[in-house]
């Protein structure tokens, strides 16, 4: 092989390992996300993953997954047999674009009835998920912090490659009204935001994120979910501590 050819080659290296070394050094402050979730009213658990660690405070803390299981929805759908072929078409978008940019409840059941509790089975599985368990009001299907960002990390790769675009900017568009928590913190250059978040009532306000990071071909997964909050802002406001002090290194 030609010396100049070599050279070339050894550069373009260096300049992809150098591109790779931010994340690949990186961790959360999660110590910091730990005592401040601790200081708040009602329970936080949160799970970060990487390509290589994951940092988590209650990973395993089982809560009722209020609009987070749309991003499941979205999924289930886009692989039924009579969709992944095709392309989309208005019917589709029509469903798909109010459930995950507007949080759309009704189109979210109607998306739930076409796909059941089998569908949303079958993204579990295919997520490697442990915990999670649907239920008949789709909102109170059961989550975990760490299952989440099994399936988040690796998120196109669960839609059809055909429908992936589609699915990443709808999750990346998420409308002003509902882009609190995470949605409200300032990201370093070249990080894109995809994320569904969701909230109700129960046994105190429930207020969750479940989000992607990526810049190339570095990624970071994170599922902050919070339970018992004495109102949605407060709620909103312990979201965006903990995303923001886990992700205040990442340059």
């Amino acid at each position: 092989m030609p010396d100049a050819l070599i050279a070339a080659l050894m550069m373009l290296a260096a300049a992809a390992s150098a591109a790779a070394a931010p994340l690949a050094g990186w961790s959360p402050d999660a110590d910091a996300a730990r005592d401040y979730a601790r200081q708040r009213a009602g329970d936080v658990s949160f799970h970060v993953r990487t390509e290589r660690k994951q940092w988590g405070l209650d990973p395993d803390r089982m809560a009722a997954s209020a609009s987070v299981v749309k991003a499941m929805l979205l999924v289930a759908y886009l692989n039924r047999l009579d969709v992944r072929r095709r392309a989309l078409q208005a019917a589709d978008r029509g469903l798909l674009d109010p459930m995950i940019r507007y949080s759309d409840n009704d189109t979210a059941t109607a998306v739930h009835n076409l796909v059941g509790d089998a569908g949303l089975r079958q993204v579990a599985r295919r997520a490697r998920m442990k915990r999670f368990a649907p239920q008949p009001a789709w909102g109170l299907s059961l989550i975990s912090a760490r299952d989440q960002t099994r399936m988040w990390l690796r998120f196109e790769e669960l839609v059809p490659r055909r429908h992936r675009a589609v699915a990443m900017k709808l999750l990346r568009t998420i409308v002003p009204r509902q882009r609190w928590g995470i949605g409200r913190v300032r990201l370093p250059d070249g990080w894109k935001l995809f994320f569904k978040g969701g909230w109700g009532s129960g046994t105190g306000l429930v207020d969750h994120q479940v989000a992607l990071l990526r810049r190339g071909e570095e990624r970071v997964a994170m599922a902050i979910l919070t339970t018992g909050n004495p109102s949605h802002a407060y709620g909103n406001q312990t979201l965006r501590g903990v995303a923001k002090r886990l992700l205040r290194d990442l340059r």
